[in-house]
């Protein structure tokens, strides 16, 4: 099967005032291709997640996501981008508290044109599909931290993205509950050939990469 680059990142440098947290960091990811991203805090790995999504702008450097470059793309241009072609699952799981589950997954249909019977059956099916059929009416408040992060997941995959960014994604969970999460993105990665790049600063979690990248004060050592 002939592999693409699906993400570029060339020399890409991020400082805030006189400190630089990302140095001049080039990497590549092929399509299905599951990468994660490991080092102690504050090594940068966060910081280069979001330069690489697209959430935050490289002081230095360029971008292509998906064989376009993104480096000098509008704050719009940018947003429509995202939600387009990527999904973003995030340690703190940020769902929106007074929407339901399926609501929550919901959410970055409502730009699209298509109606609330078809935005309700997608995330339906995808709640389905993390065994969360039975709690899409709940609202977070009422779910586990496992719970909210199947919805995060659904949410994140409701646009078929060719590439997930998750960042900690098992950092607020239990250890059972955190196997059952890395389930899912090895199932995603090996079943549907999403692409991930995932930031942990657990290396366990990385057993089951094709790649393990670390970074130690905003470089990549290996």
């Amino acid at each position: 099967m002939n592999s693409r680059t699906i993400l570029k990142g060339t020399g890409l440098s991020k400082k805030y005032g006189n400190l630089e947290v990302v140095k001049g960091v080039s990497l590549s990811m092929e399509k299905g291709e599951f990468v994660c991203l490991t080092g102690k805090s504050g090594s940068g790995k966060t910081t280069l997640l979001s330069l690489l999504s697209g959430l935050e702008r490289p002081t230095s450097g360029h971008v292509e996501l998906d064989e376009k470059d993104i480096t000098g793309a509008t704050e719009d241009e940018l947003a429509l981008f995202r939600r387009e072609n990527v999904g973003f699952i995030f340690q703190s799981f940020n769902l929106i508290p007074t929407l339901s589950a399926w609501e929550n997954v919901a959410l970055p249909l409502f730009p699209i044109k298509m109606t609330g019977d078809e935005r309700k059956r997608r995330a339906t099916e995808l709640l389905d599909r993390m065994e969360m059929g039975h709690r899409m009416d709940h609202l977070p408040s009422a779910l586990s931290g496992g719970e909210k992060q199947r919805v995060a997941i659904a949410r994140a995959l409701v646009n078929n993205p060719e590439i997930l960014f998750a960042d900690e994604p098992t950092g607020n969970l239990d250890s059972a509950t955190e196997d059952a999460i890395m389930e899912i993105l090895n199932r995603l990665h090996i079943q549907e050939r999403v692409a991930i790049l995932m930031v942990t600063h657990e290396r366990e979690l990385a057993k089951n990469a094709d790649r393990l990248i670390r970074m130690h004060d905003g470089e990549i050592i290996s």
